[in-house]
């Protein structure tokens, strides 16, 4: 194992046990429950939008699953908070793309702009590992796009 892969090692095994974002949010305005049925993990995701409704104002996550899973939940939350919404679902598109990629990596412009989710690049390797680094970010997602309609449908 050379260096980087032990960085990325050591940083996925510290936002596991540090699990930012982790809690309930009463007053979420999208919520959205995702299991991972190859392993059993799961995570229920709640978003607060910000008033105007473009902002990402807060993350909170309840959940359990391997250590990938929760690593890249608790980095992707820490990372999205206060981000646009715009932003925030570029940060998808290239972290998805990190995990599409079966290790071969992503421009480094791109990589360096994930921050700490960078250090996954290692699990794109393994096919059956990239559904769990992905668990948080689908239910970001999903929880984000409920928040959007339910503000314009004004539910």
């Amino acid at each position: 194992m050379d260096d980087l892969d032990a960085m990325y090692q050591q940083i996925i095994l510290d936002a596991s046990r540090e699990r930012h974002g982790e809690g309930p949010l009463p007053e979420s305005d999208g919520e959205s429950f995702q299991v991972n049925p190859t392993c059993g993990d799961q995570v229920t995701m709640r978003v607060k939008l910000s008033p105007d409704g473009k902002t990402i104002e807060k993350l909170r996550w309840e959940g359990q699953g391997c250590s990938i899973s929760q690593a890249s939940i608790s980095i992707m939350t820490e990372m999205l908070e206060g981000k646009s919404i715009s932003e925030a679902m570029n940060l998808f598109d290239t972290f998805r793309e990190l995990m599409d990629s079966r290790g071969h990596g992503i421009p480094a412009e791109d990589e360096e702009e994930l921050d700490d989710a960078a250090a996954f690049a290692g699990v794109a390797k393994f096919p059956m590992r990239v559904k769990c680094a992905l668990l948080g970010w689908m239910a970001m997602r999903d929880a984000t796009n409920k928040a959007i309609v339910a503000a314009e449908t004004g539910e």
